[in-house]
């Protein structure tokens, strides 16, 4: 939805248009381009810049590099974000957060303590007669069976039990340890491959077939901005990139989604 505000001003008139942003694959606890405390001012003073004009924030999955959530006890660090983003739902901004494949450990610190809710599975929104599909994008489409089983195991409830019950000194440091080799055994591609080779833009063609009506596929996960036109010429598949590389985000304005750049004058869109 896109509202517009007129504030009566002596011989003028003040718009104030409110954007849907959306943005994922912080991968907070990594280090990348830069530190990952670097990274986390970094995205805090991005939060700042968009506060003034956002409507709705979606944070679209792998915010954290790992993450498990004790009943008492979660990771260490990330005061700046959790603090900016507690300060704005205050200020009654709502914030929508996914799980991702290296954060599907978040379980209700968001709902309990931020009043964010928190989605495990991509969901279908429609905002100003457009709508959106929105998920992390991990474990869609075909292939990649190996990950979907490692998914499974990792969404049972049994083995998330069982895990909880190693001390959290232990526990995250597995969290970290497998994040790490995870990344590094699966690195990012840094170029669009085609609509042939790019997983989700077929899994995007697929829905098609059943729910024709979808403008924009929003995913993150790939670490790459794409902006790629579907088979069936107007649909959209909208990967936000990530902050380890492009400092990329999208933003909704009750028109058009597009991908902007914060801090980096060289960003690139892939895909057009």
């Amino acid at each position: 939805m896109r509202y517009v505000m007129t504030c009566p001003i002596p011989h003028t008139s003040y718009l104030i248009t409110f954007m849907i942003y959306f943005a994922s694959d912080f991968h907070l606890g990594s280090d990348g381009r830069l530190t990952s405390r670097e990274r986390e001012r970094q995205i805090v003073r991005w939060l700042d810049t968009i506060a003034p004009d956002a409507e709705a924030l979606y944070l679209v999955g792998d915010v954290f590099d790992s993450w498990f959530e004790y009943r008492k006890v979660v990771p260490k660090g990330y005061l700046r974000l959790l603090g900016k983003l507690a300060d704005l739902r205050e200020k009654g901004l709502p914030i929508y957060f996914f799980t991702g494949n290296h954060d599907m450990w978040v379980f209700r610190y968001f709902e309990d303590e931020l009043g964010i809710p928190t989605y495990r599975e991509p969901i279908v929104r429609e905002f100003s007669g457009k709508k959106f599909f929105i998920g992390h994008g991990d474990g869609l489409g075909s292939g990649d069976y190996g990950y979907k089983f490692i998914k499974s195991v990792f969404s049972n409830r049994t083995c998330q039990w069982l895990f909880e019950r190693l001390h959290p000194n232990g526990g995250l440091w597995l969290m970290d340890t497998f994040s790490g080799t995870s990344r590094k055994a699966n690195p990012s591609d840094p170029k669009f491959q085609g609509e042939e080779r790019e997983r989700l833009v077929g899994f995007c063609n697929s829905y098609l077939e059943q729910a024709p009506d979808i403008d924009f596929f929003v995913f993150g996960h790939r670490h790459l901005p794409i902006d790629y036109t579907l088979k069936n010429g107007t649909s959209r598949y909208i990967n936000l990139g990530d902050w380890l590389a492009f400092n990329s985000y999208g933003v909704f304005d009750g028109h058009d989604l597009q991908l902007r750049f914060f801090e980096n004058e060289n960003g690139k869109v892939f895909g057009k």
